[in-house]
């Protein structure tokens, strides 16, 4: 019976549990995944802590995980005779899916295991030079920070602020604004300075004093934010950028409500395709740090203790 990690009671990384569930079948338009990787991200350590408790019910036990690459190894019912389905271009070139095909997607909920079912319509091949913790970081950074940057209207001789720029979302977000023809000013600790400027990004430290530091880094002013910590962040970008459909928040619900800024991001399977050509083609840099599926509990304590540089996955 495969295993997946699971919670049967809201609280700290600890309450993450391995259990064996009986094998899914997949249903018409999906498709069952042999996982080898997941990635894990912010959002899962407030389900596990049941942030979200109030707003969505839970079932019990809960599955986590909203990312993952795998291998393709059943079909569901209303697949072709000959087992490939056709599902548009995407980023090994073929436009078809079949079992054995090495594939990126989303999940809800469910990622953290050795095997899950998806929805066809949601996968995009892996090429085969793309590393399968990479491949598995990249679909809800890479998602999340394509599509906030179309929100945002970010485009050539834009000066754009990223709030945590070092993290997964930032991290994607700061290259592809680069690529738009954008000057990018990202907030991150001193430790990961350096590493922005590899990536064509301004550094500057987050904190007190942040909203001087920009302004002697941008006189001309900051035509775009992007939130992806919430707090002083919105404060900041609300202080700097005259356009409020142009201040994006990722985390920050409060933000949207109150001050009219943009909640941005969400799930766009062009985009997904986008970033994984790029990627496998050596144009778009992911760091990863890595864990066994079982050292889930490990992986949320450095989740949640924030300063992770790129993305953390669990390897299956």
């Amino acid at each position: 019976m495969p295993t997946v990690i699971a919670l049967t009671r809201f609280g700290p990384p600890e309450v993450l549990r391995p259990m064996q569930i009986e094998t899914p079948r997949p249903g018409p338009g999906q498709a069952l995944i042999r996982v080898r990787a997941a990635g894990v991200n912010p959002v899962d350590c407030k389900l596990r802590r049941g942030d979200f408790a109030g707003t969505y019910p839970t079932d019990f036990p809960q599955r986590l995980g909203n990312e993952f690459a795998g291998t393709i190894i059943a079909l569901g019912p209303d697949a072709p005779t000959d087992g490939t389905i056709a599902v548009g271009p995407d980023a090994a070139g073929d436009g078809a899916l079949s079992i054995g095909t090495d594939v990126v997607g989303s999940a809800t909920a469910q990622a953290y295991a050795e095997v899950l079912v998806a929805d066809i319509a949601g996968l995009v091949a892996k090429p085969p030079s793309l590393p399968w913790e990479t491949a598995a970081g990249l679909p809800a950074a890479g998602q999340t920070a394509h599509t906030a940057l179309s929100q945002l209207g970010v485009g050539p001789g834009d000066v754009l602020l990223v709030h945590a720029a070092a993290g997964g979302v930032g991290t994607i977000a700061v290259q592809l604004a680069r690529d738009l023809g954008a000057r990018v000013i990202g907030t991150a600790s001193e430790s990961n300075h350096d590493y922005l400027r590899g990536l064509g990004a301004t550094p500057t430290t987050y904190g007190p004093g942040l909203l001087d530091r920009v302004r002697a880094l941008a006189p001309e002013g900051v035509d775009a934010a992007l939130d992806l910590v919430g707090g002083q962040a919105i404060t900041t970008s609300l202080a700097l950028v005259q356009n409020r459909d142009r201040i994006g928040t990722t985390v920050d619900r409060r933000a949207v409500e109150e001050h009219g800024v943009r909640r941005v991001g969400g799930r766009s399977l062009p985009a997904l395709r986008e970033i994984v050509g790029k990627a496998a083609a050596g144009r778009l840099a992911l760091p990863v740090r890595t864990f066994p599926l079982r050292a889930a509990v490990a992986a949320h304590h450095l989740v949640e203790g924030g300063h992770v540089r790129g993305k953390v996955v669990l390897v299956v």
